[in-house]
């Protein structure tokens, strides 16, 4: 839609009249260099609920990441150990060794050690409720990230559509009606587009990052719980 709007400008031509043997003026080449941060201060009001997103997107991504770093990071051999103790029947040491280690598989390994003895339907009903648990915990505030990747690319478009809005209003008003005035009001109205989309780009790709490690992770936490339930039906194995 948009383009179709500035084709239309574009064909709009204000009535001139140059003698054919009139010298040809060249235009000198425009030189005023725009920085990024002037760019960013003509996109107007709109750009600061889109910056704030933008800065929301990052401290979740940040929180989230290093707290999955901090919960996937489990020993090599904790699953071996663990397997270890239950051979040998050494029940206690198994719920130390489990408490010490801190990963959300530890987690879910320690609620199986403490009701080992109830009745496997029971037992694993309470690790998967464990793991439900876990994994929830993983995902907790990835939701925002999904959420502004959705919503900051429509402020943006919010914030252009505003922006042409007022430059036909201007038109209406002055009945100026030149290339000049209609180009440099659109691309000034279209950074607001530019910002919206680039924050949400950044969040999607953040939000499907955090979300393909907490199903790598899901997956090889359903594996070690499988194998410790195998253990405790065959502890000698």
């Amino acid at each position: 839609m948009l383009t179709t709007i500035f084709s239309i400008l574009l064909q709009i031509t204000t009535p001139t009249s140059t003698p054919t043997d009139a010298p040809v003026e060249t235009l000198p080449a425009p030189t005023e260099s725009l920085s990024l941060f002037d760019m960013v201060m003509k996109g107007g009001v709109i750009m600061i609920p889109i910056a704030i997103l933008g800065f929301i997107a990052t401290y979740f991504f940040i929180e989230r990441w290093l707290y999955l770093r901090q919960v996937t990071k489990e020993k090599k051999e904790f699953l071996s150990s663990i397997k270890q103790y239950l051979k040998s029947g050494d029940i206690k040491n198994a719920r130390m060794y489990a408490t010490q280690d801190g990963s959300a598989t530890g987690k879910i390994i320690l609620v199986g050690l403490e009701h080992i003895g109830k009745p496997m339907k029971e037992l694993e009903s309470l690790m998967e409720s464990a793991a439900n648990i876990e994994v929830a915990e993983m995902e907790r505030n990835m939701g925002y990230l999904g959420i502004i990747a959705g919503v900051a690319p429509m402020l943006g478009f919010i914030g252009t559509i505003g922006g042409i809005i007022r430059i036909f209003y201007d038109i209406s008003q002055t009945d100026n009606i030149t290339i000049g005035i209609i180009a440099g009001g659109l691309y000034e109205k279209m950074i607001t587009s530019g910002a919206g989309l680039f924050v949400g780009v950044i969040s999607y790709c953040a939000y499907h990052i955090l979300q393909q490690r907490v199903n790598v992770f899901t997956l090889k936490m359903q594996k070690d719980v499988f194998d410790f339930m195998r253990s405790i039906l065959t502890p000698q194995a």
